[in-house]
């Protein structure tokens, strides 16, 4: 890869063609696989436009799912080639975007450097020949798909018969990227599915040819190591490799949080580093003997990246990551949802972003999934749930099911955020002996929960015409908490330049570090955790508790003795240790 930052996947739908935008540029993205609805819109979008012919691919038909998935994946794979080949045919001196492609590339790059070469060269055939080296160096960003491992709904036969684990939701979306024509990785998070991870033995490509290269990859999205090391270990047993770590901060992140037990973003990549080669060495014997008894014979030890996102704000930090932590790459998710070349965000959303301020991004519980979620309080689908408040009708319909889980009141799984679910537990909390603030804050908390499986989906349909007006037009968007700070529509250039330090998006704003505002969230967490608990502590919170503030106070600690690495001014440093300290005066104060 001539790129050292990725694009991560965003929500359902804004990101579902980035890779069509990016990838002859040579940036690799993620795509999410997840809602096949609207990916078989954007299918039948992107065909037409494309001058191809469209032939659905409907609910009614065997294995629909993956088949959707595997034709828009291989219609991307098309459409990523042709760009591609169309760039490399164009004239340095007329081609804009063949110049771009270089343009973009970081300055230490030794391809960029041949391109500054062939910029300053007179003569012509020197220049003949440089042009063509490179061409011939050109290559794609990866088009990777991600899979929220524990999105796998049991789906039903036409007669209401439980259909066997393989037609489940995340393995009919892994089948669906494992029969495609890419040659790419298969991000899966949200931690361990066994169903799903025993799963991928069943296709030949995540298995190595006889020269040790993999058509598809694995990468695992994790927040510690210990959870990392355990999932890889459960799939080399099984023969599968991880190529990659993608290490998420657990808060400070976009879409669904998995917040750690204290353990802060600094202290987790330092682990990595330590103990990557003691990790390498356990899984590999382990994955060698597993592909023995399948008759594949490997020697070397394959390549294993550690990649690292969530919260990255400037160049500065981007370049510490890379060179302190030795990370292969970085993420940079939520700054893109401002750059409409790349991201599918509608004009009303992207207004409202540009707008924004700290105070509008804040970490719910409004998924269904019950797991922490990044929300935004100005988008539409937000004020249309309090607008349904309002009116005595919480809850949305449930159409899409990717997300029921609940069986309460129903013999069949029903999902928490529908108007049928929000219904039947309001009439249950009306029907107990509380008190007017318990029964309140009870039934805040249920209608709290917000359709995500349409909402994430919306603004990339709008964007493409392709809602009718009868549909829900109301946009969930789930930015990190990062994008506070940036405050404009940027282009491609301006944000890739911005990640290299050739330009600064942010001159002016005073913004802390990264670590700060991780440890600020997690501290936020921890105080709202201590509150909810403080009237009844049970021995098993209060111990969990105290690991926690543990585990955060040396956090502080490491970050103290890290301050003189990072390369900042005397007073940079200096208010880095004075908010430090104010945080760890925060958490003796709440010894209990």
């Amino acid at each position: 890869m001539h790129h050292t930052f990725h694009i991560p996947v965003l929500g359902l739908g804004y990101s579902v063609d980035t890779p069509v935008k990016v990838s002859h540029f040579g940036i690799s993205s993620v795509m999410s696989i997840v809602d096949d609805e609207m990916i078989e819109r954007m299918r039948k979008h992107h065909t037409l436009a494309n001058g191809e012919v469209f032939v659905p691919i409907n609910k009614n038909e065997e294995d629909f799912r993956a088949r959707r998935i595997t034709a828009y994946l291989n219609l991307v794979n098309r459409i990523v080639d042709k760009n591609f080949e169309d760039l490399k045919q164009q004239s340095f001196e007329g081609g804009a975007a063949l110049n771009m492609y270089f343009q973009l590339l970081p300055e230490h790059s030794a391809l960029k450097k041949q391109y500054l070469q062939m910029c300053e060269t007179a003569s012509a055939d020197d220049k003949q020949l440089l042009q063509t080296t490179l061409k011939s160096q050109l290559a794609k960003g990866a088009i990777d798909v991600n899979i929220m491992s524990k999105v796998d709904k049991v789906n039903k036969d036409a007669s209401g018969q439980n259909l066997e684990d393989q037609f489940s939701d995340a393995s009919a979306a892994l089948r669906g990227f494992a029969n495609s024509t890419l040659s790419s990785a298969l991000v899966l998070s949200a931690g361990m599915n066994p169903r799903l991870y025993n799963y991928l033995e069943s296709f030949p490509d995540f298995f190595p040819d006889q020269n040790g290269h993999f058509k598809k990859q694995i990468i695992l999205k994790v927040s510690d190591f210990r959870s990392a090391f355990i999932q890889a270990k459960y799939l080399a047993k099984k023969g599968i490799w991880v190529s990659e770590f993608r290490i998420e901060s657990g808060l400070n992140c976009g879409g669904h949080a998995f917040a750690t037990d204290g353990f802060l973003l600094g202290p987790i990549l330092e682990e990595f580093k330590m103990k990557k080669q003691e990790m390498l060495t356990d899984l590999f014997a382990l994955y060698q003997a597993a592909l023995g008894t399948k008759s594949i014979d490997i020697k070397d030890i394959p390549a294993l990246r550690i990649t690292v996102q969530g919260g990255i704000g400037t160049a500065q930090e981007d370049e510490f990551l890379l060179k302190h932590y030795k990370v292969d790459a970085t993420g940079w998710g939520s700054p893109f949802l401002l750059v409409p070349e790349v991201t599918n965000v509608d004009e009303q959303t992207l207004s409202e972003l540009t707008k924004a301020d700290s105070s509008d991004y804040y970490v719910s519980n409004s998924s269904p999934l019950g797991v922490l979620f990044n929300n935004f309080k100005r988008s539409s689908a937000e004020k249309q749930r309090l607008e349904r408040i309002a009116k005595g009708r919480p809850g949305s319909p449930c159409k899409k099911k990717y997300l029921v889980s609940n069986t309460e009141f129903t013999a069949e799984p029903i999902c928490t955020a529908s108007r049928q679910y929000q219904n039947l537990k309001i009439k249950q909390i009306q029907s107990l002996a509380l008190s007017p603030a318990e029964r309140e804050q009870k039934i805040s908390a249920v209608t709290e929960k917000l359709c995500l499986c349409e909402g994430l989906s919306t603004a990339t349909l709008i964007k493409h015409n392709l809602l009718t007006p009868r549909e829900n037009h109301a946009v969930s968007i789930c930015p990190g908490p990062n994008l506070a700070w940036f405050s404009e529509i940027y282009k491609l250039s301006e944000m890739v330049d911005h990640i290299y330090g050739r330009v600064d998006l942010l001159a002016g704003v005073a913004r802390p570090n990264m670590f700060i505002n991780e440890l600020n969230l997690y501290m936020t967490h921890y105080l709202k955790d201590v509150e909810v608990n403080a009237k009844a502590f049970t021995e098993k919170k209060e111990k969990y508790l105290n690991k926690f503030r543990e585990q955060l106070l040396d956090g502080i600690a490491y970050y103290k003795a890290l301050i003189p690495k990072l390369n900042q001014s005397i007073s940079y440093q200096n208010e880095m240790f004075a908010q430090l300290e104010a945080a760890e005066a925060g958490l003796i104060s709440y010894a209990f």
